[in-house]
C-alpha cells in the first residue's frame, strides 16, 4: 500500500505541506478563501529545530493502537486506511496518547482528525505531497 514517507534531509521546515492540507480538506476551491486569516488544522505537521525538520503524519499502521483505543468506536480501517467517522468521535483524546507517531490532532470541532491519505477529497496524491517545493514528501510503496 502506498504511505507518505518524508525525507528528512530535504525538508526545508517551510510547512507548506501544512497549508496545502488544510486547504484540500476544508473543501473550498480557493485557497485564500479557505486560509487567509483563519486558524489551520492541518493533518501533517512540521517539527524539528533549526538542524533538522521532518512532517509527521500517519502511517496507517498494519495494527494500529488508535483503533484498539477508541473508546467511541470512531477510528477504523478502510481499504488500508485509518479514518475517523468524526461524527461518532467522542473527544476523549485516548487515540492521541497511544499512537507512537503523534499522528492525531484535534481538529476544529474539538473531534479527532488525521492524515487520510487524500482519499475523500479526490486530489489523487496528497496535498502534502503535491504542494512540497523539495519534494520532502513522497507518496510510495515501499513494500
Amino acid at each position: 500500500m502506498k504511505r507518505v514517507y518524508v525525507n528528512e534531509e530535504w525538508c526545508l521546515g517551510c510547512h507548506l505541506c501544512e497549508y496545502n492540507c488544510a486547504f484540500a480538506n476544508s473543501g473550498l476551491k480557493d485557497m485564500a478563501d479557505a486560509l487567509k486569516g483563519k486558524n489551520i488544522f492541518p493533518r501533517i505537521h512540521v517539527e524539528g529545530d533549526e538542524k533538522i525538520s521532518y512532517a509527521v503524519s500517519c502511517r496507517h499502521c498494519e495494527d494500529p493502537l488508535c483503533i484498539k483505543s477508541c473508546i467511541a468506536g470512531a477510528i477504523s480501517k478502510v481499504d488500508g486506511i485509518v479514518t475517523v467517522d468524526r461524527s461518532k468521535c467522542v473527544g476523549c483524546m485516548t487515540c492521541i496518547l497511544v499512537c507512537p507517531y503523534g499522528a492525531l490532532a484535534l481538529g476544529e470541532e474539538g473531534t479527532m482528525q488525521k492524515c487520510e491519505l487524500c482519499a475523500k477529497n479526490s486530489c489523487g496524491e496528497p496535498a502534502c505531497v503535491t504542494g512540497c517545493p523539495n519534494k520532502a514528501i513522497v507518496f510510495e510503496d515501499r513494500g
